[in-house]
This record gives structure tokens, sequence and C-alpha cells, in this order.
């Protein structure tokens, strides 16, 4: 067991699943680039993680404007997933974060299974990938369009052909637009998954009332930011106690007592995404503020916070 800080502070390291990480702050995929682009902005030593952009096969240019839109307490985004595509991203972002200590998580997301597997396959042999996560909220363009993440059998499935295709831990993000997502987890659980990551954006709109239309050129976009975090956090808190799988939180994250709110639900680390917009450095604060707030209550471990609000029930 390691200590971030260092010296005799409050040791920071978690553990989640196969990997562990020197603190359990992470960035959330699409919402600090593919790493690089914030070096100048950010330290990113300081980082337990840093999950990509999503990668698909080929680069894509995402959806037209309008994509992006502030809410109250929130942000809308449908960008469509736009992004560099995996083979330039190994070739050219990857050799740069190689040697950081944050562990590198590549997000991968397809249009169908086959597409999952030669994702995997082409990150396997690459050393500076530590695991690979996941987006299952796409259409399954071979299953009538239902997203991955719907379905129970669907998922397994497709779990259990990426589980064969890498020897790299495997994420789940999980998708809160059902009605059940522990179940979803257990499907995942059952296909060969190693962690899960809750929760992905909840399906939201908004309307541009003086032009009498809706803002997103899509209509529709993921809502993420703090208006999400109950919703998230619930989601966390029942999938950590029905699922035998560790958990990343996801939803929200902005301060030090939503790290602790997550961990004490459940979750063995948690992943900051729309904080980072206003402010590239959240991240490494809350680290700073987590090794604080640990030093002046006395708690030793991080660790010992995941999971210990079940447990005063």
């Amino acid at each position: 067991m390691t200590r971030e800080s260092g010296g005799s502070g409050p040791d920071l390291s978690t553990q989640v699943g196969p990997l562990e990480l020197q603190n359990p702050i992470l960035t959330a995929s699409g919402t600090f680039g593919y790493g690089l682009e914030f070096a100048e902005r950010a330290d990113l030593h300081r980082l337990g993680g840093l999950v990509t952009k999503g990668l698909s096969l080929e680069p894509l240019a995402g959806n037209p404007p309008v994509r992006i839109a502030e809410t109250r307490g929130g942000m809308l985004n449908s960008i469509g997933l736009q992004n560099i595509g995996v083979d330039r991203f190994l070739d050219d972002v990857l050799p740069g974060l190689v040697g950081l200590p944050p562990k590198v998580i590549v997000n991968l997301f397809g249009y169908d299974q086959d597409d999952y597997v030669r994702l995997a396959e082409r990150v396997d042999p690459h050393a500076g990938v530590a695991a690979v996560e996941l987006n299952v909220s796409c259409p399954n363009v071979s299953k009538g369009g239902i997203e991955f993440g719907h379905d129970p059998e669907i998922l397994c499935g497709l779990v259990r052909r990426v589980r064969s295709a890498t020897g790299k831990p495997v994420v789940v993000k999980l998708s809160p637009n059902v009605t059940e997502p522990a179940a979803l987890g257990q499907a995942a659980s059952a296909g060969g998954a190693d962690i899960l990551s809750a929760v992905n954006t909840f399906v939201g709109m908004a309307i541009d009332t003086n032009a009498r239309r809706p803002v997103l050129s899509t209509v529709r976009g993921g809502l993420s930011g703090p208006a999400i975090k109950p919703l998230a956090l619930r989601i966390v808190w029942d999938v950590a106690r029905e699922v035998d799988l560790p958990v990343i939180g996801i939803g929200g994250v902005e301060t030090v007592d939503d790290v602790l709110e997550f961990l004490l639900a459940g979750a063995s680390a948690v992943q900051v995404g729309t904080a980072l917009f206003r402010d590239p450095r959240t991240a490494e604060r809350l680290v700073d503020g987590l090794r604080d707030r640990l030093q002046t209550e006395g708690v030793a471990s991080v660790r010992s916070l995941v999971g210990a609000a079940a447990r005063q029930e």
C-alpha cells in the first residue's frame, strides 16, 4: 500500500478490482479530452486515473451544433462521440501518457459487437493502457437500435466477447436510463466484467423559448453535472449492494463532500466530469481537499470509507 502524498499522511491509494490507483480521483470520459490537451492546465501527475474520450474504429466528426447547452445545475451535451479514432490515439497520444502516475483507461464504443471486439484487440498489446471502459449507451445496429446497456442478455454477450479479446481489466459504464441499473450490472458481471462505472448521462432536453425550438440540434442530449448527483448516488448505492464488483461513481462530483458520499455509498473511486469544464484543475484540488479532510478527521485510509454508510444499517 502506498501513500499518494508521501510521508505519514492519510493513505489515498485505493484498489478498484485489478487496478491500484494512487488516489480515488479520475477524470470522466469526454470531459478531459485524451489527457495531453490539459497538460498545461492541470497537473496530470496528481490524478488517480485518466479516462479518455470515447474511441471508435474510425474517426468521427460528431453531431452538428448546437451540441452543448448549460442547464440549471448541469449541462446537456450531444457531441455525438466525436473522436480521432483508436489508431491515431494509440500512435500519437498514448506515447505521451506512458510513464505518468495515473492509470490510463481507454473508453471504447461501437455499433455492433464486432466493433467492440476489434477495438479491444487493437488496444490489448499496449502496456500503457491499464484498462478499457465500455460505453454501452450506443445503439446496437444489429439489434434494431436498442442500446447495448438496456438489455441484460445483449450486454452479457458483448462483455463476454470483449473479455475474450483482451487481457486488460474491463470496466462497463452503466446507463442510468433503465429501470434497474443493478440488473445490468449483474449482466456485465456474468459476462466477465472486472469493474462497473456508474453512471453515464441521463437523457434530457432543453427548449429555446425565444426561438420556440429545442436548443440541441439532436433535440435530446445527455444531462450531467450537480443536478444528477442524488440520482447517480442512489444507483451507486444499489449497484454496490447488489453486484459483486467494484464500482467507480460518476455524476456531479465537484466537492470533497461529493467524493465522500460516493465512497461511503460503496464506490471505490470517482470520476470528475462536468466540473472540469469550469475548472480543469478540479480533480487535483479534490485530491488535496480529500487528503486534508481525512487528516482532520483522523481517517488513515480512503479504503476504510468504501461502503461505510451501508455498514451502518
